[in-house]
């Protein structure tokens, strides 16, 4: 049975019987212990469904807090919703930490979610309880802050953080550390940036780019827009990974940078995934072979398998039979040549994933589904990729009209023959 005991004042006893000293008025004398004055006065106690002993303590001035508690405890235990209220008396930093060394993560993502967490989370919620995240305000205030004009982050980046955060406390409610996870609330709206509609290439700027890439670079523009293949996976292409009998590329490898190393790692995802290639560019890709045959290039392989190092026969590599990385294909080969066409570069649409958005644009025209698209991407949700390119889907109002002027043309050409009997 839980019950509130008052730690600065017990009941009174006569000393010769050992029963209780009652007043005039009829009510226990009260005397003081020996802890009157000292920590808290009011002690809650219970037991909890497991039959164990449990207290929570209550300044003096608080008994109504202390009968609150009281209530909402044996409520709980009745109604078989019971929360240990201490369970989320750990120190968030170090629960946080030990939530996320315990995931399956590569290198990368492990570094990302690192940063964020030194940089936007720990340094407000220092010294900071996981109990304290049972108040929907401790997760609105820190909202307010990280969207603060002085830290001045993007809405994207916000809302990364914002997951990151949630994630952390949804592993708390499945540890029986919290009740809810607050960044749940209804009341708390994550941040969103606007989404920014993707526009494609054009055809021509496509060919205009690559013919002024160096020539044993020009591949970087067919494996982008023909295949779909993201940078990274661009640079690792081997010729050995196409089945010519099916003619598909099986995307395997990317190349990716972990610190300051550079590693052989699965796609994005650790999502290998087939793509059609087409015989016109499969010529091409054999043609560009034989003037710059395929380099065996061997680097640490950086997935967590027992491998420690993949050799690939690279198609595209320096001059020096090197390796691209992202950085310097950027500056040295792809960015220079906007300058040879004479076009001003723009980050957030002339990157390497322009092709991919003209890859893709290019198989919604041809009436690729999305559940397709979303495959040859790597995408592992198809809503995403539907999301993102649905504007580029070819409208359905000329479908309608076509139709309709077929109906039309067959009702027009009956009426004809009726014309003409008469």
């Amino acid at each position: 049975m839980a019950h509130i005991q008052d730690r600065w004042y017990r009941d009174q006893k006569d000393p010769a019987t050992g029963n209780p000293v009652f007043s005039t008025k009829g009510k226990p004398v009260q005397e003081r212990t020996d802890q009157h004055g000292k920590g808290m006065r009011y002690k809650v106690r219970w037991e909890d469904p497991n039959g164990k002993e449990r207290g929570k303590s209550f300044p003096d001035k608080k008994l109504s807090e202390a009968k609150q508690f009281l209530t909402k405890t044996e409520n709980d235990l009745f109604s078989k919703t019971y929360h240990d209220p201490n369970a989320g008396d750990v120190e968030f930093k170090r629960y946080a930490v030990e939530v996320l060394s315990s995931r399956s993560q590569d290198e990368s993502s492990k570094k990302t979610n690192q940063s964020r967490l030194d940089n936007q989370i720990f340094p407000y919620f220092a010294g900071v309880r996981v109990s304290a995240f049972e108040k929907v305000e401790t997760v609105r205030r820190w909202m307010a802050w990280l969207g603060s004009e002085e830290k001045n982050l993007s809405l994207s980046y916000q809302n990364a953080i914002f997951q990151l955060l949630s994630s952390i406390l949804d592993a708390a409610v499945d540890d029986e550390k919290l009740r809810k996870n607050p960044c749940k609330n209804k009341s708390i709206s994550a941040p969103r940036a606007k989404p920014i509609q993707v526009i494609p290439w054009k055809e021509q700027k496509l060919f205009l780019i690559q013919d002024a890439l160096p020539e044993r670079n020009r591949p970087a523009a067919l494996l982008g827009a023909g295949l779909g293949l993201r940078q990274g996976e661009v640079l690792a292409f081997n010729l050995d990974s196409v089945d010519r009998r099916e003619m598909v590329y099986h995307c395997t490898r990317q190349i990716v940078r972990v610190g300051s190393k550079y590693k052989f790692k699965l796609p994005k995802g650790h999502k290998p995934r087939s793509i059609p290639i087409g015989a016109h560019l499969l010529d091409k890709l054999d043609s560009y072979a034989e003037l710059y045959p395929p380099v065996e290039v061997t680097l640490p392989w950086g997935e967590r398998d027992g491998k420690k190092f993949e050799t690939l026969n690279l198609l595209m590599t320096t001059e020096n039979r090197k390796f691209y990385t992202r950085d310097n294909f950027n500056d040295n080969v792809w960015r220079k040549a906007f300058d040879v066409v004479g076009f001003e570069y723009k980050d957030r649409t002339d990157g390497m994933h322009a092709l991919r958005h003209l890859f893709a644009s290019n198989m919604l025209a041809r009436a690729v589904s999305i559940k397709e698209l979303a495959a040859f991407l790597g995408h592992s949700d198809e809503g995403f990729t539907l999301r993102t390119y649905t504007h580029l889907m070819p409208s359905s109002f000329e479908r309608a009209r076509r139709a309709m002027d077929a109906l039309f043309r067959v009702a027009s050409a009956v009426d004809d023959d009726k014309r003409v009997t008469k």
